[in-house]
This record gives structure tokens, sequence and C-alpha cells, in this order.
């Protein structure tokens, strides 16, 4: 199920956006009719789409689209008159935010649905992806810690070093990781007796 906010003001505009994202039977959709009431749901929900009809009480919208872009995950989508469309999308694009002018086009809204929906996937492999690679970076610069430790302690060579935490890997079934972590907990116990 798709949970959807749909932040606008009352009126015939919001009832016709409600009406198109209801032909999704699957559509879980809030709404909120100030900056400030969409921002307070954002913080307690997890939306997929974020959907602004511009304007808002006395504001564009804009704030409010490059807030939700850089703070969550969701797809955004900002409904602006189509006059106005190619000046907010310059300023807003980059943050991911996609524009669509008003009067909203059937046809082409719900491509642009579609559009942020694809593009919150890739956000979100993406975001998995720097999370895997961050991790990754953590444990190498842990071994090489521990290899460091290794040279200094028991005079070892790097490749010595680096062969020792292989075979330790191998011998106790453990990741190198935690044969460095282990390693480092040892000799960074000893270290201050030493002093």
């Amino acid at each position: 199920m798709q949970k959807i906010l749909l932040v606008s003001r009352k009126g015939k505009s919001k009832d016709m956006l409600v009406q198109l994202l209801e032909m999704d039977s699957t559509a879980q959709i809030a709404t909120a009719h100030t900056e400030e009431d969409a921002a307070s749901l954002m913080e307690k929900t997890e939306f997929d789409l974020v959907i602004i009809n511009s304007p808002l009480e006395g504001k564009t919208g804009v704030d409010l689209a490059t807030y939700a872009a850089e703070k969550y995950t969701a797809g955004i989508l900002l409904a602006i008159q189509i006059k106005y469309a190619n000046i907010v999308a310059q300023k807003v694009e980059p943050y991911g935010v996609l524009v669509v002018g008003k009067p909203i086009v059937k046809a082409f809204f719900n491509q642009a649905v579609k559009f942020a929906e694809v593009t919150r996937q890739r956000v979100l492999t993406l975001k998995e992806e720097n999370i895997h690679l961050h991790m990754k970076l953590e444990e190498m610069k842990l071994i090489n810690r521990a290899k460091c430790v290794l040279i200094q302690y028991l005079s070892m060579s790097e490749m010595q070093a680096h062969k020792y935490i292989e075979k330790q890997s191998m011998d106790m079934r453990l990741s190198k990781y935690n044969v460095a972590k282990r390693i480092l907990k040892a000799y960074e116990q000893e270290a201050p007796n030493q002093q």
C-alpha cells in the first residue's frame, strides 16, 4: 500500500487531486492544509509520495518541497501554476522535486506520480548502497588498525600482519573484521600497562 501525503488548501483543486489519487485503490491518502501540518505529519509517518498543491496558506510550498526532499525518502511532486513552473523547477529540481504545471492534465499527472515512485525507489537503493559501502569502509579501517597494532607490538611486516589476520579468520571461522576487533581488544588493553 502506498502512503501519500497531499498538502493543499481546501477547494476544487484539492478535491480533484484526491479523486485522481483515489483511482489507485491501494493508496492511503493523508491530507494537510499548511506547511506546519505537513511537516508534523511527515515527522510521524513515512510517506512514499508527498504532493504539494501550491499555493498554500501564504506560502508557495517551495520551502516545504525542498525540506521534505532533503529530510525524507518520499517522492516529492510540486503542483504550481504553469506560468511559474519553469522558474520554480530550476530551484527545486536539484533537490529531486518534480514540478507539475497547473492546470493539471490527468495523463501527465499520472506519469509524474509514477516517475516520483521510480525516483524514490532509486533513492532508496542508493541509500542502501551508501550504507553498505560505509560499513565496508569502517571494516577496512578497523582491519588496517589491527595490522598496525600487530606491526607495532609483534614487529610483523605488513604482509605478515595481513596473513596473520587471514589465517586467524580461517582457523577461528570468524570474519577478518571480528578477528581485527579481538586483536585490538587484546592489545589496546595491554597498551596502558606498558606505558
